[in-house]
């Protein structure tokens, strides 16, 4: 609960439209959220981040929040 606080207060910065998913299963959670622009499903510390569903890298969870804010600022 406390990563997707985070990132719901990090994209109240974010002024484009942006649909971010934060999930909780690694397995699935891509799959299930392919609807996102961009999310991290997370789970044992680690964290995949994905875009559109497909898979794009494997971050350690306490790096998540910031890569993931990174790659909303890209898009």
């Amino acid at each position: 609960m406390s990563l997707a606080e985070q990132v719901e207060t990090e994209l109240m910065k974010i002024k484009k439209p942006v649909k971010v998913a934060v999930m909780g299963c690694v397995v699935n959670g891509p799959g299930e959220a392919k609807d996102a622009d961009i999310g991290i499903a997370c789970g044992k510390g680690k964290c995949v981040l994905f875009k559109m569903g497909e898979k794009i890298g494997v971050l350690e969870e306490k790096d998540a929040v910031k890569t993931l804010m990174r790659e909303v600022e890209r898009m």
